[in-house]
C-alpha cells in the first residue's frame, strides 16, 4: 500500500466551484487501476487563512508500481484538467507516503 497526498490551497473566491468540481476529479482517480480509496480533508490552521481554503486529499493505491503507473500515464492530464480549469487559483503540493515496518 501506497498514500499518494494531494494538497491544494484553493483561492476563497473560487472554494464553492472547485469544491463541486473535486468529487467528480477523485472519482475519475478511483477509476484508475491501482486507486483503491480517497479522503479529502480541510486542512484546520490556527489562525485560519483567510484568503484560501486548505485542502489535503489522501489516496490509498495497491502498491508503487500502481503509483508509478499513475505518474507516467495520468497524472500530466489530471493535473492539466485542474490548471485549465482554475489557472494559478489553485496551488498543489505532492507528496508519496509508505507505511513503516
Amino acid at each position: 500500500m501506497v498514500l499518494y497526498e494531494v494538497s491544494a490551497r484553493v483561492e476563497r473566491g473560487i472554494a464553492g466551484d472547485f469544491l463541486a468540481w473535486l468529487p467528480g476529479h477523485v472519482e475519475r482517480l478511483l477509476a484508475l487501476p491501482g486507486f483503491e480509496a480517497a479522503e479529502v480533508f480541510e486542512v484546520v490552521e490556527t489562525p485560519p487563512d483567510a484568503g484560501h481554503l486548505l485542502l489535503c486529499a489522501h489516496y490509498r493505491l495497491r502498491d508503487a508500481a500502481a503509483l508509478d503507473a499513475y505518474l507516467q500515464e495520468h497524472a500530466a492530464r489530471m493535473r492539466a484538467e485542474s490548471a485549465e480549469r482554475f489557472g494559478d487559483r489553485v496551488r498543489a503540493s505532492r507528496r508519496v507516503l509508505r507505511p513503516v515496518g
